[in-house]
């Protein structure tokens, strides 16, 4: 009597839907038609299902191994501190946030857009630390320029320089608030004996009639750090980089050469990685599932950590180990019960990740990031195919099947000890 009410909530909510998917995924999509096993053979022709089961072999592979991983460097690490209870508080928050709200985080975290997304700002300024980025990438010749495109996003003179004769080198598209900060007033070049100077600058005046197209007015400011080439015969014989004012000087070996602005002058500013592109949106929603769990697996491992025999650690100390050796030697072994349970409880929860690939992935990609249980819901209710989605979740419950028995004999072994 008393067990009862447990077998009819579990018979309800549990065998029932079971027993139901298993008929149902022997019929077709109205229902009223035995189809056999052409359902169960659509998870083997089906892009989408294979995509979606490749995924999930990814994911059961990765997700739990780096959690587990990550959870037992922190259990071990935070051992050794006094703020140890407070780091593993912080790790262990994201377990109270759900799916949902995580995801909607995560999908904040890896916008495209740097000012946006905190992985591409990252990224960006590393990035940008050792390779600087263009300060030019709108730039180009206006009308009637002495400059033309040479293939590639770079512009040369359409006729050759010569010494004493200052070259101008008018451009525009830059605006002017958006100009480099060294960037000062153009200044026309003055001509030099022997050599090849010019001005390089922003031939843009604000205002309706107001300037000189091609001639250096007040106002208009230079091209601080554009590079600029002498190149004859296809090979530069010169090259130098514009002042804070546009003007620029080349050597005699400059005379009768072509000046060529370089495309990397021009080259767009590095935005950083598609993170939710097909290339790495699994990866990176896998991430976001890894700050997920990792505090679940700490707990659970720090909790067995505190059962070793602190007796066992000190001998092997005494005995010459290392902490390295320690840890490999000593810890981990004893440990490999509890990291043995934490991994598998995390396959179980991967094989029927949902939420995060849901909502993180966008819907340019989220048939790179599919896996089983979205492919269920999305036959089942976005392309009306039932019996499919029926055969999908019976694919499902067999695949979870001997991992749970794999836990279950684990557990009990353990009690009997």
């Amino acid at each position: 009597m008393f067990l009862l009410p447990a077998f009819v909530l579990l018979g309800a909510l549990v065998v029932y839907p079971i027993g139901y998917s298993l008929v149902r995924s022997f019929y077709d999509q109205s229902g009223d038609g035995f189809a056999g096993l052409d359902n169960y053979q659509a998870l083997f022709t089906d892009d989408g299902i294979r995509t979606a089961l490749k995924n999930n072999i990814v994911w059961v592979v990765f997700a739990p191994t780096v959690a587990t991983a990550l959870g037992l460097v922190f259990a071990v690490l935070t051992e050794r501190v006094r703020w140890g209870t407070a780091f593993k508080l912080v790790v262990f928050m994201p377990m109270a946030i759900s799916m949902l709200a995580a995801g909607i985080i995560f999908r904040l975290v890896y916008d495209q857009d740097p000012d946006k997304g905190i992985a591409n700002a990252v990224w960006v300024g590393v990035h940008d630390t050792f390779a600087e980025s263009s300060a030019f990438p709108k730039a180009h010749p206006g009308r009637d320029s002495p400059l033309e495109a040479a293939g590639g996003g770079a512009f040369v003179t359409k006729e050759p320089v010569r010494a004493g004769r200052p070259v101008v080198l008018p451009l525009v598209g830059v605006a002017p608030d958006l100009l480099p900060d060294g960037a000062e007033p153009a200044a026309a070049a003055q001509p030099e004996d022997g050599r090849v100077t010019g001005t390089t600058w922003q031939d843009f005046t604000r205002g309706k009639g107001v300037g000189t197209l091609g001639g250096v007015d007040a106002g208009e400011l230079g091209y601080p750090g554009m590079r600029i080439e002498a190149v004859r015969d296809g090979a530069v014989v010169a090259a130098t980089e514009a002042a804070g004012d546009g003007t620029f000087t080349l050597p005699a070996a400059a005379d009768g050469a072509l000046l060529r602005l370089p495309a990397d002058n021009f080259e767009e500013p590095y935005n950083g990685l598609d993170w939710l592109g097909p290339a790495l949106v699994t990866p990176a929603v896998i991430g976001s599932y890894v700050w997920m769990w990792a505090g679940f697996a700490m707990v659970l491992i720090a909790a067995g950590l505190a059962g070793i025999p602190r007796e066992l650690l000190e001998a092997a100390r005494v005995d010459g180990a290392s902490e390295w050796q320690v840890f490999r030697r000593v810890t981990v072994p004893l440990l490999a019960p509890v990291l043995a349970v934490v991994a598998v409880t995390l396959m179980i929860n991967v094989l029927k990740i949902f939420d995060l690939v849901f909502i993180i992935a966008p819907g340019s990609s989220q048939d790179d990031a599919n896996v089983l249980a979205l492919e269920l819901y999305r036959k089942g209710f976005a392309e009306d195919q039932p019996g499919v989605a029926s055969a999908i979740s019976v694919f499902l419950l067999l695949l979870v099947i001997p991992v749970m028995w794999f836990n279950v004999r684990r557990l009990r072994r353990e009690v009997r000890r």
